[in-house]
């Protein structure tokens, strides 16, 4: 099957990597932003009494956490202490952290992407009282690999995610649909009840693949993985296999 055009569930950035797709395999490429994150007010984190200071370490599984951990912190006034240890689920998500401090002066672990290996890294700093930043999603499956392994972990809701109106794609146009979440299948099957049987699901991420794939979704690339870490490496592998 020769693809022709994919559905990139995420805003368009000025330097999308998936413009490379289009030069090199002539696909075209379109963007669609299947959800947006809204910041939780913080007087609704003041209504659950929630403190900075009953934790000694953070995780972070998105650079969207990121961004409201530290949104957070400056509408409380509250000053993250240099001592805060930082664990990330790669080292993309990592280096997104130098956007807020300084870096080399921090107590950052990096993952490798496999969420049992950050689970076992996480594991080694049992004595640490952690605190994750998270959607209003309905299951974290880090949470409870983490409490499996009696790890002080408290998942605080920063933001919530807002389905968008997905109505005007022509979505049997698409040989791939790329998902980035769970919350893109579910923005995708809030808006079609079916797909064609030949349209392609590429999945980000564990959670996003097993949601897709409660969803009777036909999941075909998955990111990421040892040789394609990044959705648009999965993409390209499949592309250029596909027009051999």
């Amino acid at each position: 099957m020769q693809i022709k055009k994919v559905l990139i569930s995420l805003a368009k950035t000025e330097n999308s990597p998936y413009k490379e797709l289009e030069k090199k395999y002539g696909v075209q490429v379109e963007y669609k932003e299947f959800y947006k994150v809204v910041p939780v007010p913080i007087l609704n984190l003041r209504k659950v009494r929630f403190d900075f200071n009953n934790y000694t370490a953070v995780v972070f599984n998105s650079k969207t956490a990121i961004d409201h951990f530290f949104r957070v912190a400056q509408e409380m006034r509250y000053t993250v202490p240099t001592t805060m240890k930082y664990f990330c689920l790669n080292e993309t998500i990592s280096n997104y952290l130098s956007k807020y401090i300084v870096y080399r002066k921090r107590k950052i672990f990096p993952g490798d992407g496999n969420m049992d290996n950050f689970v076992e890294m996480i594991s080694e700093s049992h004595n640490e009282q952690f605190l994750l930043p998270v959607s209003d999603t309905r299951k974290n499956t880090l949470v409870t690999k983490l409490k499996r392994k009696k790890i002080n972990i408290t998942p605080s809701v920063f933001y919530t995610l807002e389905y968008s109106d997905l109505s005007d794609i022509k979505i049997e146009e698409f040989d791939i649909i790329t998902l980035f979440a769970p919350a893109s299948v579910l923005s995708l099957k809030n808006t079609f009840e079916s797909l064609n049987n030949d349209t392609i699901i590429a999945t980000f991420g564990k959670d996003t693949a097993k949601e897709a794939q409660k969803a009777d979704l036909k999941v075909k690339i998955k990111a990421p993985s040892p040789d394609c870490p990044s959705m648009v490496m999965a993409l390209e592998k499949y592309i250029a296999n596909a027009k051999k």
